[in-house]
């Protein structure tokens, strides 16, 4: 073979080889999408943004987090107790709408026990979340529906859970999936969607592999 024929041959095969990678690239970077959408449909966030990141704004942001947690946890109990079932993700971010005022209330009657110079904001809203590991699980970067409660400015370092199904635990440092809720979680996932959440951040990662 002449070489310009050599030279043909080695410009047609790295075309080949970046047409493959790129293929290769766009079909599992369009899977992970369909992944994250179909985990964001079944799931509700919960996310507390502190005021600041002083000392004094993040431990505020905990004591207002565990008083929400516990207020959002018993109203929804309350409503299941008089529909006489659980409620599914769509009618507790319905219930968390309606509440937005009372749970924006609370807050703020902590932040003011406390001698806060600054008021909290509650809202439900769609969310972009980076990649995060919560307990056992981890969550796809990517837009979620989230019942947001943001302190003062919101500048500070955030917290954040799984409002539904009920995976919401203030003790990080523990932090123990409840095996009853992860079924539940695992009952409105598909079986990819719910193994995904259990792979090492880096299985997320797209790479390159030859064919």
């Amino acid at each position: 073979m002449c070489l310009s024929g050599v030279k043909k041959y080695l410009t047609a095969a790295m075309i080949m080889l970046f047409v493959s990678f790129t293929l290769r690239f766009s079909v599992s970077a369009a899977h992970k999408v369909l992944l994250q959408q179909g985990i964001a449909e079944e799931v509700l966030r919960f996310h507390v943004l502190a005021n600041s990141d002083s000392r004094e704004d993040q431990e505020m942001k905990l004591l207002v987090r565990d008083q929400a947690v516990a207020w959002m946890e018993e109203t929804v109990a309350l409503a299941e107790q008089e529909t006489g079932r659980e409620l599914n993700r769509k009618e507790v971010a319905a219930l968390m709408e309606e509440q937005l005022p009372a749970l924006e209330e609370k807050a703020n009657r902590i932040l003011q026990d406390q001698g806060a110079a600054y008021q909290a904001k509650a809202s439900l809203e769609e969310c972009y979340f980076p990649k995060r590991t919560y307990g056992t699980c981890t969550f796809p970067s990517g837009w979620y529906q989230a019942l947001r409660l943001c302190l003062g400015e919101a500048r500070g370092k955030n917290w954040w859970c799984v409002l539904y199904p009920k995976l919401c635990f203030t003790d990080s440092l523990h932090a123990v999936m409840p095996e009853e809720e992860l079924e539940k979680l695992k009952e409105v996932l598909t079986a990819e969607e719910y193994e995904s959440l259990f792979e090492s951040p880096e299985e997320w990662k797209i790479s390159f592999r030859w064919f």
